[in-house]
């Protein structure tokens, strides 16, 4: 496998965010009443917003977009809205016979490419004649045994190498990279922006955490080699279809069905997968090649948000919490109870924060997330 060049020491010090979307630090808990709400408006900036440099002039009305990872949660999302406004999507999958969520989209002339992101020449051919390429390709989990790691080293740094490689070939001229605001580390109760830097003295969280940060460092080599890259930073995605650990928690209380709590006091954002969607595709139009985009909505303590789905949802959130530190008590036999990667999930989640402002994709990009309780009731509403 390939390791990424050796990444630069980052800053330590945070640049606070001039407009926090829900969070009031020191306290580090957000209002009730920016849960429900959408994310705060933000006074337009007067300064005009120059057409980003890296989109030719003469690209056709209806442009030839390739999706890495398109059978994905978010890359599926991203499809549709291409799809929806005309552009051609070329979605690049690893098994067509598995592109659930594409089926219908395939049936109204979306291309489906079953493509190995390992393979240069291939994925150059992938890439040939597009106009830009949505690299939305990953792996997510938390809590992975250490035989796993180098299948998820490959596809998230691996795998990014890989498609810049090809795009660079391929001669695309528009690059948008999807990787995650969890690249700042924990933001101890800040809402930061994308100039925030974490300490890598602190280390990473989880093999996740460190092979994202991988891949992102990776693009922005790209970006100062010239390449035509524009990097979004999505905070906790949910939606209908979600099936991450959080998603799962959010549903069960949405149902009644969440018994307890553990981890609760992390602080994520939260944006809808469709406004997640809507904010890559923006950021394909109109965000500035070189530059970075926070896409997250309002932000809170997992147990905040858990009791605003358990309320949409008609129901109390469970009372019942399982302390850190019976986890942490648990760490040296995870493996002996079937959880091997117990530290990840504990590090990973207890009381760090992974907080960010969208608010420079408010002003340069028009994105504007649904509040939370908006958010939940189109994700856990009853048929």
């Amino acid at each position: 496998m390939t390791e990424p060049a050796k990444a630069r020491r980052p800053r330590s010090r945070s640049k606070r965010a001039s407009t926090p979307d829900a969070v009031t630090p020191p306290t580090g808990e957000a209002p009730a009443s920016d849960l429900t709400s959408p994310a705060p408006e933000v006074e337009a900036s007067t300064t005009p917003i120059e057409a980003p440099a890296a989109v030719p002039t003469g690209v056709r009305a209806r442009r030839r977009i390739v999706v890495t990872g398109g059978a994905g949660f978010v890359g599926s999302a991203v499809c549709r809205v291409l799809h929806e406004r005309g552009d051609q999507v070329v979605a690049l999958v690893r098994d067509p016979g598995r592109a659930g969520r594409l089926r219908d989209l395939a049936s109204e002339g979306v291309e489906l490419i079953e493509s190995d992101l390992s393979d240069l020449n291939r994925l150059a051919a992938d890439l040939d004649a597009a106009d830009a390429v949505i690299h939305a390709a990953g792996s997510y989990r938390v809590g992975i045994t250490k035989v796993e790691r180098g299948a998820m080293w490959d596809a998230n740094v691996g795998a990014t190498t890989a498609v810049l490689d090809a795009a660079e070939v391929a001669h695309v001229p528009r690059i948008v990279h999807v990787s995650t605001c969890g690249v700042f580390g924990d933001t101890r109760g800040e809402v930061v922006d994308e100039s925030f830097r974490r300490d890598l003295r602190d280390g990473f969280a989880s093999w996740y955490d460190e092979t994202k940060y991988g891949a992102h460092e990776v693009a922005e080599q790209r970006i100062r080699a010239g390449a035509p890259v524009v990097i979004v930073l999505p905070s906790q995605v949910y939606g209908p279809g979600d099936q991450s650990a959080v998603g799962r928690q959010l549903r069960q209380a949405a149902a009644g069905r969440l018994g307890y709590t553990v981890l609760d006091a992390v602080g994520l954002g939260f944006v809808h997968v469709d406004d997640l969607a809507a904010g890559i595709v923006a950021t394909l139009d109109r965000g500035r090649a070189g530059e970075a985009y926070v896409l997250s909505g309002p932000t809170a303590r997992l147990r905040q948000a858990i009791e605003v789905a358990a309320a949409v949802g008609g129901h109390a959130p469970p009372r019942l919490r399982i302390p850190t530190g019976v986890l942490r008590a648990l760490v040296p036999i995870g493996g002996l109870i079937g959880r091997h990667g117990l530290r990840e999930i504990v590090d990973s989640g207890a009381g760090v924060t992974y907080w960010a402002s969208s608010a420079k994709a408010h002003h340069e990009l028009g994105f504007s997330p649904r509040g939370l309780e908006e958010g939940f009731r189109d994700t856990f509403a009853t048929p």
